[in-house]
């Protein structure tokens, strides 16, 4: 008996060390996915008549408060039809950084920015409760800090 068991778990070793679920690729844990949905549907007795389980975003106040904050300083942000305000300091070579690959690319995408000197709008700053610079607010998002060009570009494409 112990030889038939030993048999089998040879055989299936290879099979099983091919099935590393936290080694998964992308395309591989979308497959998986939609391979464990269909066999749900397919079986609906599995599923329980209990309603969706809805999960609370933790940080759906942050990302509101953000968002209002953003609004009440819309007109000064986003004066003249800007896209986006880059907030900068004098002297800060992030911010030369930022702002000049940001002149670069906006072109190429056709929007425009507003450019904020912190000094001249410290209550905006705070109001926003931002802290580092260059930051760059969005009508929807901000960010602290230097941001790469591939992901500005993310964000201006869109």
């Amino acid at each position: 008996m112990r030889l038939i068991w030993a048999a089998a778990l040879t055989a299936a070793l290879p099979a099983w060390a091919e099935t590393d679920f936290t080694r998964l690729s992308e395309a591989e844990r979308a497959i998986f996915h939609a391979e464990i949905r269909a066999a749900l549907l397919d079986v609906p007795q599995l599923l329980p008549d209990a309603p969706p389980v809805v999960i609370a975003d933790p940080y759906a106040e942050a990302v509101e408060s953000d968002l209002a904050r953003i609004a009440a300083h819309r007109d000064v942000l986003f004066a003249g039809g800007a896209k986006l305000a880059l907030i900068v300091a004098e002297g800060c070579p992030d911010c030369r950084r930022a702002e000049t690959e940001l002149y670069d690319i906006s072109e190429s995408y056709g929007v425009t920015f507003t450019r904020l000197v912190i000094g001249e709008h410290d209550n905006l700053l705070r109001d926003l409760g931002l802290e580092q610079v260059p930051a760059y607010v969005f009508e929807d998002r901000m960010f602290q800090g230097w941001m790469p060009v591939p992901v500005l570009e993310r964000y201006l494409a869109e």
